[in-house]
């Protein structure tokens, strides 16, 4: 099963869990896009993976119109009820893939991608359609978890991110998006990085892990080496891992 279906039937199941997350709707990462962008107020935006919808929504109170796009139909009628329910009309919804957009060349003045290019497998491709659908002098605002540059530090997150989520296929290293943004002809204008407190038994039970994989996932942080404890804050009680600290960089970038 590739990792296009592995995405669907993930965040299929857990579609709800995702417009209610803490993390998902209350983040600082999403003021910060609002705070980075340039609006005249007759954009039309395109949010790419709008997940629970937190960004769409977050952008239709101060856009013309904001065109959604998911690759999972569950996820599309998740965002679809939490942004109606709120009261928008100016918000489109469409079944797409990130790596294949369904839209015309300089078709949004803006672009948004927010805490999902690590399920994407070609996510060079995916920055080359973000590039080929915003006009000149267009807006690419992206949101999503890195890594560390420390090869050790890349391994163990992309490891329990894999683990608790198969359809999770790599947290890149902040260079890797810099080089990748800036081969497909973006520049890069802006760009802040967040620290995320992920605390473990929520993060797990939002992909609805079991038990029996929550434990062998605790036990693999558990034995982790102290650089590892000390780098991403891992906090254990009583032999059980509570937390632990992630990170995520906010840009913009502009296509020129």
């Amino acid at each position: 099963m590739d990792i296009k279906n592995d995405v669907q039937q993930q965040f299929g199941k857990s579609a709800a869990s995702y417009v209610s997350s803490t993390i998902h709707k209350e983040g600082k990462d999403l003021q910060k896009l609002l705070q980075i962008v340039t609006i005249s107020g007759e954009e039309e935006l395109l949010d790419i993976a709008t997940g629970g919808g937190h960004t769409a929504n977050a952008f239709a109170s101060v856009v013309k119109k904001v065109t959604a796009v998911d690759l999972t139909a569950e996820m599309l009628r998740a965002a679809e009820n939490f942004i109606r329910g709120n009261g928008y009309q100016n918000v489109d919804f469409i079944q797409a893939d990130a790596e294949n957009l369904p839209f015309a060349t300089e078709a949004f003045e803006i672009v948004t991608c927010r805490i999902a290019p690590h399920h994407f497998p070609n996510v060079n491709r995916f920055v080359e359609e973000a590039y080929r659908v915003l006009k000149a002098n267009g807006q690419f605002l992206l949101d999503d978890n890195v890594v560390p540059e420390d090869d050790d530090f890349d391994l163990f997150y992309n490891t329990i991110e894999k683990w608790r989520d198969y359809s999770h296929f790599r947290a890149w290293r902040k260079t890797e998006w810099l080089r990748m943004l800036e081969s497909a002809g973006f520049e890069i204008s802006e760009w802040h990085r967040f620290e995320k407190t992920f605390h473990f038994e929520p993060w797990c039970n939002r992909m609805n892990l079991p038990q029996s994989e929550k434990e062998k996932l605790s036990e693999y942080i558990l034995s982790a080496s102290q650089k590892v404890k000390d780098k991403f804050r891992i906090v254990i009680e009583n032999n059980q891992v509570v937390s632990f600290q992630g990170e995520a960089i906010v840009l913009k970038a502009l296509k020129r």
